[in-house]
């Protein structure tokens, strides 16, 4: 019994170091390097393992029918058949997606006073329930129009940053109070012609 085991254990070890390092003839070994041609092996990163498909719609037709949508949402936008719109704006180093009568609080300090009119010019994307306009980065000024009135200016409430390592005798208290401004959108309008 004791026999058997060691014997297969051996085989077991044997067979292991054999399908490791297999045994090629000089001729079956493949060179190594850019001497095939191939700088990079094929793998599925390289390439995809499916086939590659061309486009069955011509470029005819594909021009055909981003006509045909172009002027769909023309002549909604002429109707003002669309409903509610939405906007997304970039304003403050962050972007905020705004419809009308929308409350933006803003932590910074803008140079406007309570009751000013502002306009924000850096409008991302438009949209409403069946189109969206999309900015290459940004939408045209002359396209769409976002207003916003400055309700209120103010400060945040003390946030206490504390700093403190144990067995140093350090211990720092910062007391952050920052600028805050309350926006309310009062219009997001769109122009009746594309561009």
């Amino acid at each position: 019994m004791a026999l058997t085991r060691g014997v297969t254990g051996v085989w077991r070890t044997c067979s292991g170091v054999l399908a490791r390092y297999p045994l090629h003839s000089s001729g079956s070994v493949r060179a190594q390097g850019s001497v095939s041609g191939e700088l990079l092996p094929r793998t599925s990163l390289s390439s995809p393992p499916w086939a590659e498909e061309s486009n069955p719609v011509s470029p005819e037709e594909e021009r055909r029918r981003h006509a045909a949508v172009v002027s769909t949402v023309q002549q909604r936008i002429q109707r003002r058949d669309f409903g509610r719109l939405f906007a997304v704006v970039h304003f403050a180093g962050r972007q905020w997606k705004v419809t009308d009568e929308d409350l933006i609080l803003i932590e910074n300090h803008i140079e406007a006073e309570c009751g000013d009119r502002i306009r924000m010019e850096k409008v991302l994307l438009v949209g409403a329930e069946d189109f969206t306009l999309v900015g290459r980065p940004l939408l045209g000024k002359e396209l769409v129009r976002v207003e916003a009135i400055v309700i209120e200016k103010t400060e945040s409430w003390p946030k206490i940053h504390m700093r403190f390592w144990r067995r140093h005798r350090f211990q720092r208290k910062k007391i952050i109070i920052q600028p805050q401004t309350l926006l309310r959108i009062i219009t997001v309008q769109l122009s009746p012609r594309l561009s």
